[in-house]
C-alpha cells in the first residue's frame, strides 16, 4: 500500500481546516481587544508566533502578544531560547528600518564636506550634550554629505532653538555655531513646520534619543560615537 497516498488527502483537509481557524481567531482578538481596550486605536495585524497558542498583535510598530481569545496582552520580548534571538526587537527593527533614499532631506539641512561621496543623516537637538560631542568629532570626517534632521525633544528652549537654525539665512552655519561654537542663532520666524514633520517621522520610527545616526545602507546607530567609528560605518555601508 502507497502511505504517501493514503495520508495526502488528511493533510490537504487539515491544512484547509487551519485557514478558516487562523481566521476566526484573528478575528476574535481583534473583536475583544478592540472591544476591551479601545486605547489600543487601530490594530494594524494580528498575526501567529513561533510560539504555540501565542498570537502577536502589531500597532504601528509596537509589537504586542495575546492568546486566542484575546483575554490577555502581554508586553515584553519574545526570546527564542534555542537559537538566542530576540524576535520582539527583530521584528521592530525591521518595522522601523529607514530606507535611507526615502530619508525627506527637504526637512534637513545637508553640509558636504570634500567630495561628499559617502553619505549621513543624523537627528539631532541643539541642547543635546552629546549631539555637542558628537559634532565636534565630526570635524574630522571628510568627504561626506550630511543631512542633519533638527529634532528637538529635550524641551526647555530646544524648539526655539530649532526653529532660529532653521529660519537662518545659512542653516549649516548656524548649526555649526550653535553646537562647535556654543554661538546661538538670532530670533527669526520662518515656515518652520519641517521641524515638526521631523518630530512626526521620529515617532513613526522609534528615534527616542539623540544624536541618531542613520547610514545609506539603513544602519542605524543610537547615540554620539566617536570619528573613526564614523568612518567604519560609512565605509561597512558602501
Amino acid at each position: 500500500m502507497n502511505l504517501t497516498k493514503t495520508r495526502l488527502p488528511a493533510m490537504l483537509i487539515a491544512a484547509a481546516c487551519a485557514v478558516p481557524q487562523a481566521q476566526a481567531e484573528e478575528a476574535t482578538i481583534r473583536k475583544n481587544l478592540g472591544e476591551r481596550i479601545p486605547q489600543l486605536h487601530k490594530i494594524d495585524e494580528v498575526s501567529r508566533t513561533p510560539m504555540n497558542g501565542l498570537w502577536e498583535v502589531r500597532v504601528g510598530s509596537e509589537i504586542l502578544y495575546t492568546d486566542p481569545e484575546g483575554n490577555f496582552l502581554i508586553q515584553g520580548s519574545l526570546i527564542d531560547s534555542r537559537l538566542k534571538r530576540n524576535l520582539t526587537e527583530e521584528r521592530v527593527d525591521k518595522l522601523t528600518a529607514v530606507d535611507f533614499d526615502a530619508l525627506p532631506v527637504k526637512d534637513a539641512f545637508t553640509i558636504v564636506r570634500g567630495n561628499g561621496k559617502r553619505k549621513l543623516a543624523v537627528f539631532e537637538d541643539p541642547n543635546c550634550s552629546y549631539c555637542k560631542r558628537f559634532e565636534r568629532d565630526l570635524q574630522k570626517v571628510d568627504n561626506v554629505t550630511i543631512h542633519t534632521f533638527l529634532y528637538p525633544i529635550l524641551g526647555g528652549d530646544s524648539p526655539e532653538k530649532s526653529r532660529n537654525i532653521w529660519c537662518s539665512k545659512d542653516k549649516g552655519k548656524a548649526w555649526q555655531d550653535q553646537m562647535v561654537r556654543d554661538q546661538s542663532a538670532p530670533a527669526s520666524t520662518c515656515d518652520s513646520t519641517a521641524i515638526a514633520r521631523n518630530l512626526e517621522f521620529g515617532r513613526k520610527y522609534k528615534i527616542s534619543g539623540t544624536p541618531t545616526l542613520i547610514f545609506s545602507d539603513g544602519s542605524r546607530v543610537p547615540g554620539a560615537i566617536s570619528a573613526p567609528q564614523v568612518e567604519k560605518y560609512l565605509a561597512d555601508a558602501k
